[in-house]
């Protein structure tokens, strides 16, 4: 229900603000970074879920962690090089899927940098590369 732009630390306080010192009941982790993956679990209420997209890319983790505070940890893979393209470019053709929900800044090929910033900055959630040949 609402944004939460800020990382680490200053993000598990903005949640918990947010939340009367509670927690999320729900998180939703899909970076996989150190930093990414500390927040979820720390912005997690005791007894949470916390769903996780994909593998992390850290060697450090502590089950303990998420033993005491009865948080369940579950996730897969997000195998985007195994979906059917051509049926999911039809869907978004046919209106069927609105990448528009998750693409909020459009950039040319040569902006490719640009768009990564715009992402990095958090003026972006996800950047929008569009190739004309």
């Amino acid at each position: 229900t609402d944004i939460v732009a800020e990382r680490g630390d200053e993000a598990v306080a903005k949640v918990m603000a947010l939340t009367n010192g509670a927690g999320a009941d729900a998180v939703l982790e899909c970076v996989g970074s150190e930093l990414s993956t500390e927040t979820a679990m720390n912005v997690a209420r005791p007894g949470a879920i916390v769903g996780r997209v994909g593998l992390p890319h850290t060697k450090k983790s502590d089950p303990n962690s998420t033993f005491r505070r009865n948080l369940g940890v579950a996730g897969g893979p997000a195998s985007v090089t195994t979906y059917d393209k051509d049926v999911l470019l039809r869907a978004v053709l046919d209106g069927e899927i609105h990448p528009g929900k998750v693409f909020t800044k459009r950039f040319s090929l040569d902006e490719i940098d640009n768009a990564y910033q715009a992402m990095t900055k958090r003026e972006a959630i996800k950047s929008l590369v569009i190739v004309q040949n």
